[in-house]
């Protein structure tokens, strides 16, 4: 049984389960080691420096928080910034016609690799986002990047799955199997200390301040 099942078992209405979440989701961020963000914000703005793209993937849950990621850390800081270096930040879940004539023609645990090797240049870096990091497609896509030379950042929860080992940064929320809830809040919320962060950054720095 895992908390979220925990919590459910130990009270008998909504306003207590909704209590209980919080609760589960504030020691999650209590544990959250933030050692990692500092690397993973030299990530984004190596990346930005040298105009490489950021393709970010990933399934479900994960895929909604790589298209929030492709807003908030694109025209959003385009539009709050007015920055002339914007960081090309590019979701491989967005295109419906390749990820269906992937999946269709080859298989759905190729609907990330093939795209990267259309897109992808030297340079360029993958940022994945899974519960489980066990995902076919995921991996499928990470090694085929690490093989071309290329860098990967992780966003993955559980125990990290074998996504992790692949990765040379990683943001990894450690929560029992199963928890994916749990898992994607944190996500989402790492996506918009990223945003946050870089729109007064990079504000702050066109400004002089």
């Amino acid at each position: 049984m895992n908390n979220i099942d925990e919590i459910y078992r130990n009270i008998n209405d909504l306003k207590g389960f909704t209590e209980g979440y919080l609760n589960y989701l504030a020691r999650l961020f209590a544990q959250f080691d933030a050692s990692c963000m500092n690397a993973l914000g030299e990530e984004f703005e190596d990346a930005r420096a040298r105009g490489s793209a950021l393709f970010v993937i990933g399934n479900g849950g994960s895929a909604s928080t790589a298209t929030s990621m492709g807003n908030d850390l694109g025209f959003d800081i385009l539009k709050k910034t007015g920055t002339d270096a914007p960081f090309r930040i590019l979701p491989l879940t967005d295109n419906v016609s390749a990820l269906t004539a992937i999946a269709n023609d080859v298989g759905y645990e190729d609907v990330f690799l093939h795209q990267l090797r259309v897109h992808y240049r030297p340079g360029d870096r993958l940022l994945l986002i899974s519960a489980s990091g066990n995902s076919p497609n995921i991996l499928k896509a990470a090694r085929w990047v690490r093989s071309q030379g290329g860098r990967i950042i992780g966003f993955v929860g559980f125990g990290g799955g074998e996504a992790k080992a692949l990765c040379d940064v990683v943001v990894h929320v450690d929560t029992l199997p199963g928890e994916y809830g749990p898992v994607e809040d944190f996500h989402l919320i790492i996506n918009h200390i990223l945003s946050h962060w870089f729109q007064n950054k990079l504000r702050h720095s066109r400004e002089g301040v």
